[in-house]
């Protein structure tokens, strides 16, 4: 900064001015101060300003791999949100983590860089995982349903999602569905539709076959034994690319679907999904990065809200093509 000052011909309070967005200074100084930034490289400490002034817009984010198009697209719309707020995001991804001990590391980093507050924008970390953080800091989940009555967050309503899936297939005339189930610490989000979508089968009377599965390759090639032993007509996946792995199991085996058994999953946010058919639910990621960042915004100004925030995003079906009726009402 001073390097930039006596360049520009001005005070160093002036180049902090500047670059902090103050008034009193001339448009003339400001053109120079940013010129000569410009040639000198100069990039101010956002967080040592910030500090100075007892004051962060900065942010932390705690992603769950970026590599996931349903996660790769939360990224963007949270940048995009952020960036239209006026707050800088720093962000981690991490790809698997059974037990949410590297994301808890991640988080502790995160609050090492002295930000205002963090999203967790995961479903591998528990609640009871984040109540140390959440007293020593503003902290939303973005994306993964809360159960605890002290973490504030924004989530899609997965059961929602769960039993609009489940209402087209039984609409469908299925009467044999399987499901594949992820375990609860695997992926929360993922648990909750499974579950969600066998309540409601049983529900509307269909007879259900849980396939367990942690890894998103687990349970493919036991849904395809149950396809061929015609034990169900349809299996339902909690995410879509749950769904693309039966898909290509069932290719190999000399299977298809709609035509050998009905299959759908979950996400709609799959690049071409359009033009896949693949039957499935939208989740509302624009909008929830846009109330994600509108309610961190408000949790760490100056009069943060003294409720606790819970909002529920729904998204759409996407009927898609591989769900149709069973060729077989009833399965041998």
């Amino acid at each position: 900064m001073e390097d930039v000052a006596a360049a520009a011909g001005v005070s160093r309070s002036s180049v902090s001015r500047v670059f902090l967005g103050q008034g009193k200074v001339s448009d003339a100084t400001r053109a120079r101060v940013f010129a000569i930034a410009e040639q000198l490289g100069y990039v101010p400490n956002i967080m040592a300003s910030e500090l100075a002034s007892r004051g962060s817009s900065v942010v932390g984010l705690l992603l769950r791999d970026a590599a996931n198009p349903a996660y790769g697209l939360l990224f963007t719309k949270l940048q995009e949100a952020a960036h239209e707020a006026g707050i800088t995001l720093i962000s981690m991804t991490i790809s698997s983590d059974l037990r949410g001990s590297r994301q808890i590391d991640s988080l502790n980093r995160l609050m090492g860089m002295r930000v205002a507050g963090l999203i967790v924008a995961t479903g591998g970390v528990t609640s009871a995982q984040l109540e140390p953080f959440r007293d020593r800091i503003p902290i939303i989940r973005a994306g993964r349903p809360e159960e605890s009555g002290r973490i504030h967050a924004v989530s899609y309503d997965e059961r929602i999602s769960a039993r609009a899936l489940a209402a087209h297939v039984a609409d469908q005339g299925h009467r044999s569905v399987a499901v594949i189930v992820t375990q609860e610490h695997a992926s929360y989000p993922e648990y909750i539709r499974a579950t969600g979508m066998a309540a409601e089968l049983a529900a509307r009377g269909v007879r259900i076959v849980p396939v367990p599965a942690v890894e998103f390759t687990d349970g493919a090639d036991e849904a395809v034994d149950l396809v061929r032993r015609r034990e169900v007509t349809a299996v339902m996946c909690p995410s879509d690319l749950r769904a693309l792995h039966l898909l290509r199991r069932l290719d190999a085996a000399g299977l298809s679907a709609p035509g050998d058994v009905s299959v759908s999953g979950c996400d709609g946010i799959l690049p071409g999904i359009d033009l896949l058919g693949l039957t499935s639910y939208r989740i509302g990621v624009e909008r929830l990065a846009e109330r994600t960042i509108a309610n961190i915004a408000a949790l760490i100004g100056d009069e943060p809200p003294q409720r606790i925030v819970r909002e529920l995003i729904a998204g759409r079906l996407l009927s898609g093509a591989t769900v149709a009726p069973p060729l077989e009402q009833e399965p041998r």
